[in-house]
């Protein structure tokens, strides 16, 4: 099992930037991905989650309206679509696959397998 989180990097506020989680050795249809973040000195908070299974979608309410979380089945990809990006958005963003039950969705410990984090600085 591996998940590769990548396309962070600098942007302006109020910019965009798509972050890729590819996951190689299961398929996406079978495990949910959340998407997590972690600024310094901050917990890990859970941003969004895709279920496997039917595709239903979750936000934080510092994601709702401005993220966009997508997979593409036959890449094995998921996606992190972040507009409007605010400087409080900075952070390391992480994906990570489970199966949590839609009230634990971001909840980190419902995550038995992570990626390796892809940084997001935004500027102000």
């Amino acid at each position: 099992v591996q998940l590769q989180a990548s396309g962070g990097g600098l942007v302006q506020a109020g910019g965009s930037l798509r972050l890729s989680c590819a996951l190689s050795g299961f398929r996406l249809i079978d495990y949910g991905i959340g998407w997590f973040r972690q600024a310094p000195g901050k917990e890990r908070e859970g941003i969004s989650y895709i279920r496997g299974s039917g595709g239903s979608t979750y936000y934080a309410d510092s994601a709702k309206g401005r993220f966009t979380v997508s997979r593409d089945n036959a890449k094995n990809t998921v996606y992190l679509q972040m507009n409007s990006l605010k400087p409080e958005d900075t952070a390391i963003y992480y994906c990570a696959r489970g199966r949590p039950v839609s009230s634990a969705w971001s909840s980190s410990s419902m995550y038995p397998y992570w990626g390796q984090g892809t940084l997001v600085t935004v500027s102000s």
